[in-house]
Parts: structure tokens; sequence; C-alpha cells
């Protein structure tokens, strides 16, 4: 943290706050580009040999550096990479047993000389743990001590004296940020991965997928190709999905919907009901694996103009059918 209070600009509205922690950010995005590049390349190399030989993750801090450090952690783990978060005070006191050989540490400190993170420096040494410290000087013994150095530094900060942990504490975010999407992004992380992790909430909503939302086993509609209509009339209504599979031998050979049966009663008249289920299908629905998200199906659906679609194994076999109706509690539409 600065120590000159002469060093802050004085904002005269609430936006000169943001100005000058938006500034503090276009200074680290330029360092990232320029200075900083190989040394953060190295640190993702250190998170990701950690996460591939089962190594933990530790992040710590204390104070409000220790507030970032609590939800750089958070990030890592929301975005596929395991790491928890010790409070470096907790850590003397018998917390650090948290720490073993192989692990990484990313400690965060503004100055570089916060007290109860160099009492862990001997520590992390003894345990051959790696160590990428979070700083604003490259000259402090944690950054000295460091296997990676990040510059954190800010030529002010919000505060008006100059004094409040923000611009720096913003900076600090930003850098665990683009460090745990970067190393998401050299694993291989997807969407679907992001998914697994997050089933609650609205994210949760909005990535659900499909093979969680349909409709199976006993609640699937499902004939054979010789049923006769009454007994499919009867399927569609017991399953109240106004349509049914048509199976064969487990293999989907059609469906029939509300659409196929009022067609069949406009051109047979009386005789509908001697009609069977194999000639009036539609031999080809649209279909969906049971993989897709959830907001793929209702596009889907909006685009052919259907209310449900039949969910199929790559084998071509018959697992569910998701309907329009199990979307909207989805807050999707």
């Amino acid at each position: 943290m600065p120590s000159q209070a002469s060093s802050s600009p004085e904002p005269t509205l609430p936006s000169g706050f943001v100005r000058v922690e938006a500034a503090a950010l276009d200074a680290l995005a330029s360092r990232l580009d320029t200075t900083m590049l190989a040394p953060f390349n190295r640190a993702c190399d250190l998170l990701i040999q950690a996460a591939a030989a089962s190594g933990r993750i530790i992040v710590t801090g204390v104070g409000k550096s220790g507030l970032i450090a609590r939800k750089i952690a958070a990030t890592l783990r929301s975005t596929g990479t395991q790491a928890y978060f010790l409070h470096a005070a907790e850590a003397l006191h018998g917390d650090l047993g948290m720490v073993a050989a192989g692990d990484t540490v990313v400690a965060l400190s503004a100055s570089g000389e916060t007290e109860e993170l160099l009492r862990l420096i001997p520590a992390i040494k003894r345990l051959a743990a790696k160590l990428i410290a979070f700083s604003g000087c490259a000259t402090s013994t944690l950054a000295q001590a460091a296997d990676v150095f990040l510059d954190t530094s800010v030529s002010a900060e919000a505060c008006p004296l100059n004094l409040a942990p923000t611009a720096s504490t913003t900076v600090m975010l930003a850098l665990g940020d683009a460090l745990a999407l970067e190393v998401s992004r050299r694993r291989g992380w997807r969407a679907e991965d992001f998914a697994d992790l997050h089933p609650g909430g609205r994210l949760g909503k909005q990535l659900a997928r499909v093979r969680d939302l349909m409709h199976s086993g006993d609640a699937l509609p499902q004939v054979s190709p010789a049923t006769p209509m009454p007994e499919v009339i009867y399927e569609m209504s017991r399953k109240k999905l106004g349509m049914t599979t048509v199976l064969d031998s487990g293999g989907l050979a059609g469906m029939v919907s509300d659409g196929d049966l009022r067609r069949l009663l406009e051109r047979d008249g009386p005789h509908a009901l001697e009609r069977t289920a194999g000639e009036i299908m539609n031999p080809h629905p649209i279909t969906i694996d049971g993989a897709a998200f959830a907001s793929s199906a209702l596009a889907l659906m909006e685009e052919r103009k259907i209310t449900s679609l039949v969910v199929v194994s790559p084998e071509g076999r018959a697992e569910g059918v998701i309907h329009l109706h199990d979307l909207w509690t989805l807050q999707l539409i």
C-alpha cells in the first residue's frame, strides 16, 4: 500500500473513487501484457502442476487481503481447480497442518511485510511447497521469498487519505480472477463442467441438463408399432404429455403426438380407431441428447414449433421425453 497520503488524487464525485480503481486495473492489464506476463504464466504452471499431482492450492492472507484470498479460492473451486482458504493468523495456531509437500501457496499482502504471512515462510520452505506472492512491493520480504512474485502495486488507493485498502484489493481480486480463469482455460474447462459444480440457484437452472428434467422410466409414454389406437390414446392420456413414443425392441421407431391424432381423425373419421401406432406415427421425430443443456432443448422447441422432444442415447434408444412445461420453472422462458 502506498504510504504517501498526498499522492492520492481526492475525488470530487463518487465516480472519482471508481475511476481511481479503474486506473489501477488498467495499469495491471498493461503489466500483464508486458513485464508480468512471464511470472503470471509461471504462476499458472505451478497451479496446474499442483492440481495434476493431487497437491492442494492454499490461498492465504489476513485483513482485507484475507477477504480477497477467500474469494480467489472460491473462484478457483468454482472453475474446477481445488483450492482452500487458510487464514494466516489461524495457521500459526495449528491450521498450518493444512499445508503439505507438493502444495502451492498463494499469499496476499499489499505491503509484503504482513507479520502473520512472514512467519509462515519457514514452514512453507521446509515443506517444499511452492509460494506465489501477490504484493505491491517487489523488494518486500514476501516477494523475495516467493517462487513467483506478482506485482499488485497501485499508484494510489481510492481512499482520499490513501490509507484504506481499496484500489490495491481491487487489483488483487482482478489478478486472482485472471489466474483462476487462465488455469481453467488451460485445463480445458467447459460449460458442462461449470454446470456440474453449480446445481443450485439461477446459474444451476440455466445450466440444467435435459437428463435431469426428462420424464423417464414409468413416466415415459411408450407403445409398440402394433398397439391399436384406443390403447395409444389411453397411454397418451395417462402420461399427460400430449404424445407417446413408439418403441420397437427398446429402439425409437417413431412418435405419435396430439397433432397426429387430430390429422388421423380428420382423414379417417370413424375408422381412425382401426389404425395402429405404427401406421400413423412420425417415424422421424425430433430428438435430443440427454447431456444437452435445457436451454438448447428450449431453443430447438421454439425453432421447430413443438412442445416435446424425445431424449435418445447415442445408440438410438429412447431414454425419456422433455416437455415445454418442464422448462417453465427454470426461468428460461
